[in-house]
């Protein structure tokens, strides 16, 4: 009869240990975590153990600041987690654990190119890229919660041409539903041109060297119109002075002189047939086309011709005239050949 009993107690026995292994297996071991990252602005029991069961929704701490990171003993976490019936966690041997605030980050550039964005071509603006930015704070890069995934979009854009005054106002959207973060800008926007300067005083007369210019971005309004480009300015000649920092206007240049004052120079005289030249001193100087006078050192006469080349003055050869002929008499006719005249002898062939 006892042995009866045995089996039952034995078979109970078994039963009983494999169940509770089932249900060690189905309700986990809460486990501590050295490393945790929130998105909002509250640490819950769920972000500071795994396997939390149901309390993992009930809140313990409050995150740290935006973007930055605080660190908990692990000891104290445990007595939090006690006091709030969470027993049993498996700490790992860790000793402190480290919470950090996940964030957005904008940044400088970010926000100066959404100002621009906006305010380009607005109220009498060009380009954003000729826009110069002036902020009445300084900017720096901004954390906004990781949630805030949206594109800046402006809900409020003021900008007054007179006073170059604007203000900005962006939204940027919540993707948790939550209210959108809201960013306000002022400041000043002068619309730029790059200008070409001289970086030392040039007299009047002398050629632009490539060392003698520079460019920068100038206000628009007080650069003015008739700008040349620095390109286009090397190898010419000041008209008038130019003083270093000043704008160089196309105003400002001309071609450099190829004949100067008291220069000597080669006249030339080309005309169908005959091409002449000969010594001559300049009166006065200009560039090529322009009408000089010279004189020849020859006949120390003076004469008018224009630019041609670097110490070369074209003369124009003088335009054929026509000579009417003379009327019929009764007298005998007679040939002209070139420049010389026959008499009767011509006219019996005539006859």
């Amino acid at each position: 009869m006892k042995r009866l009993l045995i089996v039952p107690i034995a078979i109970l026995a078994v039963t009983a240990a494999a169940f509770a292994q089932d249900v060690e297996d189905t309700i986990a071991v809460p486990t501590l975590r050295a490393n945790v990252t929130v998105t909002g602005d509250i640490v819950r029991i769920g972000d500071m153990i795994e396997n939390a069961g149901p309390a993992a929704q009930i809140a313990i701490y409050r995150a740290p600041d935006l973007g930055t990171t605080g660190v908990l003993p692990a000891d104290q976490v445990i007595a939090t987690l006690r006091s709030h019936r969470v027993i049993g966690v498996d700490t790992r041997d860790i000793r402190e654990v480290s919470v950090t605030r996940a964030s957005r980050i904008i940044g400088i550039k970010d926000i100066e190119r959404a100002v621009l964005d906006t305010l380009e071509r607005r109220n009498g603006l060009g380009d954003a890229t000729d826009i110069q930015l002036t902020f009445d704070r300084d900017v720096r890069s901004m954390q906004l919660d990781a949630t805030s995934t949206g594109e800046p979009q402006a809900i409020a854009v003021r900008y007054d041409p007179r006073t170059t005054r604007f203000d900005v106002t962006f939204e940027i959207g919540n993707k948790t539903g939550a209210l959108p973060a809201k960013l306000r800008f002022t400041g000043t926007a002068i619309e730029t041109v790059q200008t070409a300067l001289v970086t030392r005083n040039i007299d009047r007369g002398e050629v632009l060297k490539a060392s003698d210019i520079v460019t920068e971005r100038r206000p628009k309004s007080e650069a003015g119109t008739d700008l040349a480009l620095r390109d286009r300015s090397i190898g010419m000649q000041a008209r008038k002075p130019i003083r270093a920092g000043q704008p160089i206007r196309g105003a400002d240049l001309a071609k450099p002189d190829l004949v100067t004052r008291d220069q000597s120079v080669t006249l030339i005289y080309n005309a169908p047939g005959i091409y002449l030249t000969v010594r001559g001193k300049a009166v006065d100087g200009g560039t090529e086309g322009d009408v000089v006078t010279v004189t020849n050192l020859q006949s120390k006469r003076t004469v008018q011709g224009t630019v041609v080349g670097p110490g070369q003055v074209m003369i124009a050869a003088p335009s054929p005239r026509l000579v009417a002929a003379a009327p019929q008499t009764d007298a005998a006719p007679t040939e002209t050949i070139g420049s010389v005249t026959t008499g009767s002898s011509a006219a019996s062939k005539v006859e």
